[in-house]
C-alpha cells in the first residue's frame, strides 16, 4: 500500500503553476499511489460547493477524473476550505474525513488533521474557528449571493494577513501540550499536519510529529509503503 499526503497548496486564481504543479504530482510523481491524502487549504479559500468559477471547476472536474480512472482521494478540511461540502464530494469522488482522522502505515498508528486545532495560543484564532464551524455560520454565510460571498472571502483574507503580521511566530505554531495531548487520546506513534508552513520532523518520547509544507517554489509531500515514511521537497 502506497500513500501519498499534500497540504497548503493554496489554490486560487492567482495560482496557475500550482495548479499546474498538482496536475504533474500526481500524474508524475504519485502515479504509483495507492491512495492521496489532502489535509487540507487546498484551496486558498472556498465560499461554497456553487461557485461556478471555471477554475475551480475545473480543478473539481480534474479531481473527478482522478478519482473516476482508480485513484482514491481522501481530504481533511483546512481553515481556508472549511466549507467544502458534500455535493464538492459528489462532484468529485473525493473522500471527505473527520477533522482527526486515525490509520495504519508502516506498522504505526497514524492521527491525520490539518493542524490549525493544534495552535490554542493564538485565542483570536481559535475565537474565530469556533465560531465559522458553527452550523449556525456557516448556514448564513452560504445563503448570502456568490458574490457578496466572494468579497468576504477576500475581506477575511486580508484580514488574516494582516492580523498575522503582527503576531509572534510561536503564538502561530503549535501548542506542544495539545500535541502531547493527542498523543495520549488517540494512542498513536506519528502525528501528520500542515497549516504551519514549517516542514519539519519532530521527534518526541511519545512518539513523532511531521509537518507538511505549503507549495510555493518548492512543493511537499510525504510518501509513505510498507516500510518506510518520507517527508519529501521538490521544486516547482
Amino acid at each position: 500500500m502506497i500513500s501519498y499526503f499534500i497540504s497548503d497548496l493554496h489554490l486560487s486564481l492567482d495560482t496557475p503553476k500550482l495548479a499546474h504543479a498538482f496536475s504533474l504530482f500526481v500524474e508524475e510523481t504519485a502515479k504509483d499511489a495507492d491512495k492521496l491524502y489532502i489535509l487540507g487549504d487546498f484551496f486558498d479559500s472556498w465560499i461554497g460547493d456553487d461557485d461556478d468559477n471555471p477554475f475551480f471547476v475545473g480543478i473539481q472536474n480534474q479531481l473527478a477524473q482522478y478519482t473516476q480512472n482508480g485513484l482514491p482521494i481522501a481530504f481533511v478540511h483546512g481553515n481556508r476550505d472549511f466549507l467544502i461540502g458534500q455535493t464538492f464530494a459528489e462532484k468529485t469522488g473525493v473522500q471527505l474525513l473527520p477533522e482527526k482522522s486515525e490509520l495504519k502505515l508502516a506498522g504505526k498508528n497514524i492521527l491525520l488533521m490539518h493542524g490549525d486545532s493544534l495552535c490554542t495560543s493564538d485565542t483570536e484564532y481559535m475565537a474565530f474557528r469556533a465560531q465559522s464551524r458553527s452550523p449556525q455560520w456557516q448556514e448564513h454565510v452560504l445563503a448570502l449571493p456568490l458574490e457578496q460571498r466572494r468579497a468576504l472571502a477576500a475581506q477575511m483574507r486580508a484580514q488574516s494577513k494582516s492580523m498575522n503580521s503582527n503576531k509572534p511566530e510561536d503564538i502561530m505554531d503549535v501548542n506542544p501540550s495539545d500535541v502531547a495531548q493527542c498523543f495520549k487520546d488517540h494512542d498513536i506513534q506519528l502525528l501528520l499536519h500542515g497549516h504551519t508552513h514549517r516542514p519539519a520532523t519532530h521527534e518526541y518520547d511519545f512518539g513523532k510529529r511531521i509537518v507538511l509544507g505549503d507549495w510555493t517554489d518548492t512543493g511537499w509531500y510525504l510518501r509513505a509503503d510498507d516500510q518506510n515514511i518520507a517527508l519529501i521537497e521538490f521544486s516547482i
